[in-house]
């Protein structure tokens, strides 16, 4: 049994990300945890799992657990990566049990070949790392973003090691169909109110099922506490028009009517304090809730002409070095095309999409955005947010960049952070936010959905939906694919396959 009880997580800026939090695990969980970036989830998950560096945080309460807990990391230690396969796992290794494993979650054998654990793909080391848990006995499983990286075929894979292993488990993911397919039960930690306030929600209840409900609540809430205060301010203004006219009649009363003036002054009396009542009605009245994932933001004045010719690409070849990694290649894509590549990972989708982009991105007649996997090919990493969208032509236009930040739900003391110190969600957010700024016309988006919440990632799809431009992206996102892409190609034994 896994319990945790009265967690307090605080970081030493003094932002609370959890408190009071109570929780028991029981037989035959499988536990989403969700939340937006920067909340605390991995810091959540590592103090479960009794490896919490505490050098940004600290936490009282207790975890108990009398089983053996196997633990994901989000990315391995360099240490590991430098490991070969075997001994990553173990040594010494009872083969036996090491292939009764391996057979039980089905890994193919070849990948226990002597190879380090920084050769294989992400979705290898992924297989590789739950075989390490299992074959070391774990009985309750922590799985931190371990969708990360995998491409559609291992995706598949995952969710099926998920709905059939009878070990409870908590994972976090950022992927939808996943968690839809998977979860029986949410927890939710969200940071409130300009991220002042806390708060860690638990429900017995599939992912689908936990959005319906919590919208449903949002939406009585608010028009509940918009009801209450629209009554409430009839009654102000009832109260100021009474309130004006008792000021109006003391201020004019004639001195030799003392008994006038005393009944003024009990009716003055009488309305300071229905104004305190009203203030008191006003603080205990229902709140609005805001979600912390809810952002608005769209492209403004971005139009392509449907038949103008983006790209029309025709190459013998395409090699990464000596690798060939795709042959014959030709594709056409016009204006306002939404292409998806997808394919198993080392494929060459992404070689293939820098290689896009360098060909459109000096084009003087469209404007190119380009979202890489590796953000730091883009972002200055010792700027602030504000200091990398701001040209410093216009103070203006530096409010302009305040207020976007502000509706992507960053903070003021984040705008004055170093985009180093930012999760790899906020690092995503701030390269939309350029393209949207600079009103980029073809997005080049390499997974761009992998690093954003599963709440938010609705608002994404639904702006690159509308978007009246061009996308051409590589995505292993199956609500992506099926909601922005008109076009998906596969890149598979080195030829680009238009599906049907």
């Amino acid at each position: 049994m896994l319990k945790i009880n009265d967690l307090k997580i605080i970081t030493n800026t003094g932002r609370k990300l959890v408190d009071g939090f109570s929780f028991v695990l029981n037989e035959g969980d499988k536990i989403a945890l969700i939340g937006e970036e920067g909340n605390g989830k991995s810091t959540l998950l590592k103090i479960i799992a009794g490896v919490s560096d505490e050098e940004y945080v600290t936490y009282s309460g207790s975890v108990y657990c009398d089983e053996k807990i196997g633990y994901l990391p989000q990315r391995l230690s360099d240490e590991d990566l430098k490991k070969d396969v075997l001994s990553y796992i173990g040594d010494p290794i009872d083969y036996n049990e090491l292939y009764q494993v391996i057979n039980r979650i089905g890994i193919d054998d070849e990948l226990l070949q002597e190879r380090t654990m920084s050769s294989l793909s992400g979705g290898e080391r992924v297989k590789i790392a739950l075989a390490k848990i299992l074959y070391d006995g774990a009985d309750i499983l922590l799985l931190d973003e371990p969708s990360n990286d995998l491409d559609l075929k291992t995706l598949i894979w995952l969710e099926q090691f998920i709905l059939n292993t009878s070990l409870p488990l908590i994972f976090v993911s950022h992927d939808e169909t996943l968690l839809e397919n998977c979860a029986n039960g949410m927890l939710h930690l969200e940071q409130l109110k300009r991220k002042t306030e806390c708060s860690l929600t638990y429900e017995s209840l599939g992912y689908r099922q936990y959005l319906e409900n919590r919208n449903a609540f949002i939406t009585r809430n608010n028009m509940i506490a918009s009801k209450q205060r629209a009554q409430l301010q009839k009654q102000l203004d009832r109260w100021r028009t009474l309130y004006q006219k008792v000021e109006h009649r003391q201020n004019t009363i004639s001195r030799g009517d003392p008994h006038g003036g005393q009944l003024l002054k009990k009716k003055m009396k009488n309305l300071k304090s229905q104004e305190r009542n009203l203030q008191q009605q006003k603080e205990n009245m229902r709140k609005t809730f805001e979600p912390e994932e809810a952002i608005d933001i769209f492209f403004e004045d971005v139009k392509l002409n449907p038949d103008k010719v983006i790209l029309d690409l025709h190459l013998k070849e395409l090699r990464a070095g000596d690798k060939l990694l795709v042959k014959d290649l030709d594709l056409k894509i016009l204006g306002r095309d939404k292409v998806c590549i997808i394919g198993d990972n080392g494929t060459g989708k992404t070689t293939l999409l820098k290689a896009i982009y360098e060909r459109l991105k000096d084009r003087d007649d469209i404007r190119v955005g380009y979202m890489p996997q590796n953000y730091q090919e883009l972002l200055d990493y010792e700027k602030k947010p504000l200091d990398f969208l701001w040209d410093r032509r216009s103070v203006d236009e530096r409010k302009r960049i305040q207020t976007f930040l502000g509706t992507l739900k960053f903070t003021s003391e984040e705008m004055e952070h170093r985009i180093s110190e930012l999760s790899e969600g906020q690092k995503c957010k701030i390269l939309l936010a350029k393209m949207i700024l600079e009103k980029k016309d073809v997005l080049i988006l390499d997974e761009p959905s992998r690093n954003l919440s599963p709440l938010s990632n609705p608002q994404l799809r639904k702006m690159l939906s509308d978007f009246k431009g061009c996308i051409i992206a590589v995505s292993h996102d199956r609500k992506f694919i099926s909601e922005v892409a008109d076009k998906v190609y596969e890149l598979c034994d080195r030829r680009l396959s238009l599906l049907e």
